[in-house]
């Protein structure tokens, strides 16, 4: 057995799997119906319990922890699992994939990561949507253990409170070179603020030299050639990444080009002057409608200069619209909720989205961003 007390006192029970262990964190929710994998080893989940909406988890395995031939994870977005537990409807140890090499609850087991099924994902997602995510507590139970942790439940610490980011950050420069033997087309700065692998992977295959920075490195003293400046995803709040900040405020006015995904977005705003807030619940999926505004391509994007991508989103905090200076502009809204999903500068030189254009998991509508950056350094 095992239980989920929320802050609230609201106690969800079900069956432990995974490891048999206590935790605590930010309960989230995520709406996809695949990825199980990918989102538990994505850093921007660091301190948080997991809730998976769908309600059959675990059916199509694990894949091996092999590396690549760069050095990092092959098949996974990292080298670890950073949520602290997960939450499911159902959950299969009997797997059928053709890359599967583990079960979902051994890999769980392996990495010390709880687990609670048999919960009603739907009633506790309903929950978190009405009154916004909350603090919770998992432990392996008896009645006791949660009666005592029921009254304890509200000295669970914050994990927005900290800074998440130095926690996934990579601490040393590493460079990353395409293969294949042919002259790389550009080279970046990619600040690691919990960089999913798929941004590392989706860069090389380009062509392009990755020199992998960590959150707070310094590109006034820095020694390595690069063309443009890229900011990655990761987890908390993006007023907790100071030292990235102001990296990117120096990258502005040295006129470098520059490029957020996710956090990178919230950093990109407040770097220049804009502000951010906390959504009520966040977007967590595979399936965020996202409309691009700018004006028409031919072939590419209607007549009214408005397109729709369906994206992969993993965030708790938002930019504001209405903090963006002069000369910045709101270049994607979510169709849902109408918050922003991309700021662009109208040099065109420095741009950001929310969503996350290499996907894993997710649809792959919005990879041409990465296209788009390598554009406009090769314009230089």
């Amino acid at each position: 057995m095992a239980s989920l007390i929320l802050a609230d006192g609201t106690t969800f029970s079900g069956q432990s799997f995974g490891a048999a262990k206590d935790t605590d964190g930010e309960v989230v929710f995520n709406t996809g119906m695949v990825g199980y994998p990918e989102s538990m080893t994505d850093p921007s989940y660091r301190g948080q319990i997991l809730v998976f909406t769908f309600p059959l988890i675990g059916n199509y395995g694990v894949p091996s922890e092999e590396m690549n031939e760069w050095g990092f994870s092959k098949f996974f977005e990292s080298e670890n699992i950073h949520v602290r537990a997960i939450i499911v409807s159902q959950e299969s140890r009997d797997f059928s994939h053709w890359n599967a090499k583990s079960s979902l609850h051994d890999w769980m087991v392996k990495h010390g990561i709880p687990g609670i099924s048999g919960i009603d994902t739907r009633a506790l997602t309903k929950k978190l949507r009405e009154t916004g995510v909350m603090l919770g507590r998992i432990i392996a139970d008896d009645s006791a253990a949660i009666s005592d942790q029921r009254s304890a439940i509200r000295t669970i610490p914050d994990p927005n409170e900290d800074n998440l980011v130095a926690e996934v950050s990579c601490k040393e420069a590493i460079t990353y070179q395409p293969t294949g033997g042919s002259k790389p087309v550009a080279s970046i700065i990619a600040y690691d603020c919990g960089i999913k692998r798929n941004i590392l992977r989706s860069w090389l295959r380009r062509g392009v030299t990755v020199h992998r920075v960590p959150w707070n490195y310094d590109l006034k003293s820095s020694n390595l050639t690069y063309d443009g400046v890229f900011v990655s995803n990761g987890p908390g709040d993006p007023k907790k990444c100071t030292a990235t900040i102001e990296q990117m405020r120096y990258a502005l006015a040295k006129d470098i080009p520059t490029f957020g995904i996710c956090l990178g977005n919230q950093l990109l705003a407040l770097a220049v002057g804009g502000d951010t807030y906390k959504l009520k619940y966040g977007h967590r999926g595979a399936n965020q409608p996202c409309i691009e505004e700018r004006e028409a391509i031919s072939g590419k994007r209607g007549a009214d200069g408005k397109r729709c991508i369906i994206t992969s989103q993993n965030h708790g905090f938002a930019v504001d619209a209405k903090k963006l200076p002069q000369g910045w502009h709101v270049w994607f809204t979510n169709a849902n909720d109408q918050s922003v999903e991309g700021i662009r500068h109208e040099s065109g030189r420095f741009f950001s989205v929310q969503f996350h254009p290499e996907a894993t998991p997710g649809p792959e509508d919005a990879g041409y961003l990465f296209d788009e950056f390598l554009g406009v350094m090769r314009k230089q």
